[in-house]
């Protein structure tokens, strides 16, 4: 989740690490740097993730008492296709999206809790969330870009956020099932490691979640898809209020049975089991995965753990790894962008920390400098706001570049032979 890389190079390099590429494939020429668009926030390259940042900058405001301005909100209601999807962006809003135009799974889920977020949308919100009804894979989950040439499946990412986009829209995500009857929660059971077996190799790992299956069918933990899979089995979008009480993690309370965990709470906690050791072995962060990366601090994947234990209600869980943030991240959310600044706010959110002292940094201040200036601030919230806006939160829970970046690129073929690099997090496509 991390980089100023753009997401192409990123995907080509996923796939240079997963097989040597064909000789006679020559490398891609550059293209040409896009025009920013005045509404849009960040200066980086919008390609791959032009329409999660602005919702993720959105959504991070609201939590502040922040409204956006006009001409930026007008940017993103735009980029809607008229079948209700979002593209990862449309540099071309006066042209028709055609099959041509890789819609987005990810992108729309974002909108979709961006514009609840902001209200006075229902239309848009109601045509966004009717294209990934239409879209749900038969095993009741979602793929990052449904029936285009980066549909690889099924993946605990998508599936996660798309989640918590229906609850954002007024949906109850267990009772939307697919053509064969499944939800988004058998889905991501079906991606969630039980008990040490065929497929599990680490005791540590129980509990964990795949982003998908690996080429041997078997599931590798994954913390970014954990993260997204936490918030998707409880219906919690991307905006999670702060826990009142801590329920302490218990990792003994998680039980093993066939066919995965026995509920959506359960589930959960084997989640947020795993994510807490797997902070705590490196120190109360996450590491980068990405495949040939150097391994260093994962700061929007740590960020998108944070909140996913306080979703869960391990609210002393989710302040070490909050903390740490508080340390660590300030130069990294300035290299990386507006989403960084988001997630870091979504973070601060979740684990009740204030958002506008964060480190010695004023995260509000610098996410609303990286986009046109906002149509309204306040200074701080009063107790009104602050109930009115969590309890939005949680009950529609309104979402990593890395940067979180969440979302997720799939990389190609070669020698003829598919395969689906899916970069955990939109994260790795933060732009600055």
């Amino acid at each position: 989740m991390n980089i100023r890389r753009s997401a192409a190079a990123l995907a080509a390099s996923a796939v240079l690490c997963a097989v040597a590429a064909p000789t006679a494939l020559a490398a891609p020429s550059p293209s040409p740097s896009p025009v920013i668009p005045s509404g849009l926030y960040g200066t980086g390259d919008p390609t791959f993730d032009g329409v999660f940042r602005q919702s993720l900058a959105f959504l991070a405001q609201h939590t502040t008492g922040v409204t956006p301005a006009p001409k930026a909100v007008d940017w993103l209601v735009g980029q809607q296709c008229a079948n209700g999807a979002f593209p990862s962006f449309r540099p071309d809003t006066a042209k028709a999206c055609d099959a041509s135009t890789v819609l987005d799974t990810n992108a729309t889920a974002a909108a979709v809790q961006a514009l609840t977020a902001l209200g006075g949308h229902p239309e848009q919100v109601k045509k966004a969330t009717g294209w990934l009804k239409s879209v749900q894979n038969d095993n009741g989950g979602w793929s990052y870009s449904p029936g285009g040439t980066m549909d690889f499946g099924t993946d605990a990412n998508s599936t996660g956020i798309v989640a918590g986009a229906l609850a954002a829209a007024g949906e109850q995500p267990d009772a939307v099932k697919s053509k064969a009857g499944k939800t988004a929660y058998d889905a991501l059971r079906g991606l969630q490691l039980a008990c040490v077996q065929e497929g599990v190799s680490k005791p540590e790992e129980l509990g964990a979640f795949a982003s998908q299956p690996d080429p041997a069918g078997k599931l590798p933990a994954n913390p970014d898809a954990t993260a997204a899979a936490v918030l998707g089995v409880l219906g919690k979008g991307l905006v999670v209020a702060a826990p009142a009480a801590d329920k302490p993690v218990d990792p003994k309370a998680v039980t093993c049975e066939a066919g995965g965990a026995k509920d959506p709470a359960q589930s959960a906690l084997g989640g947020a089991a795993y994510l807490n050791t797997k902070l705590a072995s490196s120190g109360d962060h996450l590491m980068s995965a990405m495949p040939g990366a150097t391994d260093q601090p994962d700061f929007g994947n740590t960020a998108d753990a944070v909140v996913a234990l306080a979703a869960a209600g391990h609210k002393q869980a989710a302040a070490k790894p909050l903390a740490w943030l508080e340390k660590n991240a300030a130069g990294w959310a300035k290299t990386a962008g507006p989403a960084a600044y988001a997630q870091l706010i979504l973070a601060a959110h979740a684990g009740g920390a204030n958002p506008k002292a964060f480190g010695g940094t004023d995260l509000v201040a610098e996410l609303n400098a990286q986009g046109p200036t906002p149509a309204k601030t306040t200074a701080t919230k009063d107790a009104k706001d602050t109930k009115e806006a969590d309890t939005a939160s949680d009950s529609s829970d309104s979402s990593d570049s890395s940067g979180k970046i969440w979302w997720m690129i799939g990389a190609g073929a070669a020698a003829g032979v598919g395969i689906g690099i899916l970069l955990s997090g939109r994260r790795k496509k933060q732009q600055p």
